[in-house]
């Protein structure tokens, strides 16, 4: 009797607006015939995850591709206290458009990672409301508000553990793939005002106004010294950096992907089709390292 093959793990990791590159890179695993039977994810990557376990990725995908800044902005509510938007809009999309079931009777064996604000501890949620669990962990601190569950106030996963290796092997998986959207972001200088500059229409010169606009700083000499948001930004993503390579050094993947997505800032959510693109093409690269094991 021949002996069951491997159960395949798919870590996807946070990294905002990069993360609509987790589609390609499932886009390219199911082209070669891999289908992992658990999904986790944190932050964006739990979003994404949790449509691919229920089965409803062609919806995303389809969302996502359609989405400009307008649509967008359409999706902020703002709110001044525990955060700059409440998020409530985009749950009641999510609720509108998804039939939540549970976790517990997703398609795939589904988990994603939060953080309790007050301690600091990492939080798997593995089963409840799917829209609900998603919701705490794309709570991005300053950004969304916390969630409260179970009488503990619960933040973005991507502060404590940001590719879930971990979760994804105490779900069973024996073989994990993981995605890590933001190895290649320290070094980049992507200001606010540089991408409000850029902007390809007025919806998101606005949106970017009042995202960045109140927080902009210049010093008297602007050359050298850059902005407080363009501080803040970079800051982030050196934490995000760092926080991943010591968790997977500790828990390694077995193949890990690795997307070039440093074009991308964080709120460019309308670039959707470029990052399936490149997340389709770098998982590309990791499909014979992953037959290899597989054999």
């Amino acid at each position: 009797m021949s002996p069951s093959p491997p159960r395949i793990g798919l870590a996807l990791g946070g990294g905002a607006a990069r993360g609509w590159a987790h589609i390609g890179v499932i886009r390219a695993l199911e082209a070669a015939g891999i289908s992992p039977q658990v999904v986790c994810g944190t932050s964006i990557g739990a979003l994404v995850g949790a449509a691919y376990a229920a089965g409803r990725l062609d919806d995303l995908e389809a969302w996502v591709r359609r989405l400009d800044w307008q649509a967008v902005s359409n999706l902020i509510d703002w709110r001044m206290a525990g955060g700059l938007m409440q998020g409530q809009k985009l749950v009641d999309f999510f609720r509108s458009q998804f039939q939540d079931a549970g976790i517990e009777r997703l398609g795939r064996k589904f988990g994603c990672v939060a953080t309790e604000l007050t301690t600091g501890r990492e939080v798997w949620l593995r089963e409840g409301p799917v829209i609900d669990a998603v919701r705490a962990s794309i709570a991005l601190p300053g950004l969304l508000t916390p969630v409260a569950r179970d009488g503990r106030l619960l933040v973005d996963g991507g502060l404590v553990n940001p590719v879930p290796v971990s979760l994804c092997r105490a779900l069973g998986a024996e073989i994990v793939i993981a995605v890590d959207l933001n190895w290649d972001l320290i070094g980049r200088r992507a200001k606010a005002d540089e991408i409000a500059a850029q902007a390809s229409d007025s919806a998101r010169n606005r949106l970017v106004e009042a995202l960045f606009g109140r927080f902009r700083q210049r010093s008297l000499d602007a050359a050298e010294m850059p902005s407080l948001v363009d501080v803040l930004l970079t800051s982030l993503n050196i934490m995000q950096v760092r926080i991943t390579q010591s968790r997977l050094a500790g828990e390694p993947a077995d193949v890990l992907v690795r997307p070039r997505l440093s074009g991308l800032v964080a709120m460019d959510f309308h670039r959707a089709p470029s990052a399936i693109a490149e997340g389709e093409r770098a998982a590309g690269h990791a499909v014979a390292q992953l037959r290899e094991l597989l054999d």
